[in-house]
């Protein structure tokens, strides 16, 4: 298999940023890397222009890092609150899910990707829960949010235990016919 060298002007998820000068087969090379003006080959002149490329991706990861870093003291001072239907015994209708706290937060005037918000489960239950957020490579908060009934908690009514009669007809039940 062959293998080219070829420097990157774009970052590429999972393969460098823009300036990195990295190994890759020569058809994902010759057919999408080139053709799109992500890559250009390694060349004497090429080599020169890095340099530049390098400068210009330390500078805007700076201004991404302190970007982050002001929303993440933003997201700290702000406080969310849900208040959801329930049922029975406070059992929640539906969930909160990462659109709605994304849109929660929008609305209290924080600008954030929906995408940086890392809920693996929806929420189901009442009570205080955390919720990472993502930012930045190195910047991450956890972001505490409650959610709450809007209407008064039920009791559940306790009923007779169905068992009980279950096994009262399966008692009642003809045997099985042996076979021979």
């Amino acid at each position: 298999m062959a293998h080219t060298e070829v420097l990157l002007v774009k970052p590429v998820e999972g393969l460098g940023g823009e300036g990195d000068q990295v190994k890759v087969r020569a058809g994902y090379a010759r057919n999408f890397l080139l053709p799109r003006k992500i890559a250009v080959t390694l060349t004497a002149s090429n080599k020169k222009h890095v340099d530049a490329l390098k400068k210009r991706r330390a500078e805007r990861e700076q201004t991404e890092l302190n970007g982050a870093q002001d929303l993440a003291k933003q997201l700290e001072k702000t406080s969310l609150a849900f208040a959801v239907k329930t049922g029975e015994g406070g059992k929640m209708f539906g969930a909160i899910t990462s659109q709605d706290i994304h849109e929660k937060l929008t609305a209290a005037g924080v600008t954030l990707d929906k995408r940086k918000i890392l809920l693996f489960t929806p929420v189901k239950t009442l009570g205080k829960h955390t919720v990472k957020i993502k930012l930045h490579a190195d910047v991450a908060v956890e972001l505490s949010f409650d959610v709450v009934s809007e209407n008064p908690i039920e009791p559940v009514a306790v009923e007779a235990a169905p068992a009980a009669e279950w096994t009262e007809k399966r008692s009642e039940r003809r045997p099985r016919k042996e076979t021979k």
